[in-house]
């Protein structure tokens, strides 16, 4: 790696595209080689460009930002992987950092705070914003070997959204078989009856959060 930090952006709003550049050439130690505006040309961009880092966000078209970093990572393992978004529910966290991200932070973090985790996660070091990271130890903590699994996380997010077990099952390509075995694990783990208590349950312990819309 050279001294300078080469980054890709990966976000589906030009304006915050525009935004994040604008903040990066604040510092001569960081150069944007690149930016995309879905995850099949973030994953392009990675590959060609070859960046120390991408600043990827996590709802985007086509791949959403985890299914691109999972990519990434493994047909360039080189290039480190920082999710910055606008999402912070425990499925999120999980799965970008189950795809391989080093590191997950909001847009809400100061300036100064992304461009030192660039520079953090092109030295191959982890950087969680402090809220991320309350969340994880929160599920650590909560519920030592009982936890939900981040695929029973997603089953529960689709369930608040009132989607039934047939089209959850079509949104995770599975089974409606398998989506009726993770809803019973998730209630004997949550001790509720069925899936309106789960759902209450889960958003009153902050596992799922309903997106504000």
């Amino acid at each position: 790696m050279s001294d300078v930090v080469r980054v890709v952006i990966a976000d589906d709003h030009p304006v915050v595209r525009s935004g994040i550049r604008g903040m990066l050439a604040s510092d001569p130690g960081l150069e944007v080689v690149g930016e995309a505006g879905d995850g099949p040309e973030a994953v392009a961009l990675a590959l060609r460009e070859r960046p120390d880092v991408v600043l990827m966000d996590l709802r985007m078209p086509e791949l959403d930002g985890a299914s691109a970093t999972a990519e990434i990572r493994a047909r360039r393992p080189e290039t480190q992987i920082l999710v910055l978004t606008t999402y912070d529910t425990d499925a999120d966290i999980v799965r970008a950092i189950e795809a391989g991200a080093i590191g997950y932070l909001l847009k809400d973090v100061p300036h100064e705070e992304i461009t030192r985790a660039v520079h953090a996660a092109a030295r191959g070091e982890a950087v969680l914003a402090p809220a991320v990271a309350e969340r994880i130890m929160g599920r650590v903590r909560g519920s030592a070997g009982d936890a939900l699994t981040a695929r029973e996380i997603e089953v529960l997010e689709h369930a608040a959204r009132g989607l039934s077990n047939g089209e959850i099952a079509k949104e995770l390509f599975v089974s409606a078989t398998t989506v009726k075995a993770h809803l019973a694990h998730i209630y004997r783990k949550l001790g509720v009856g069925d899936r309106t208590a789960a759902v209450t349950t889960a958003l009153e312990r902050q596992v799922i959060r309903l997106d504000e819309t």
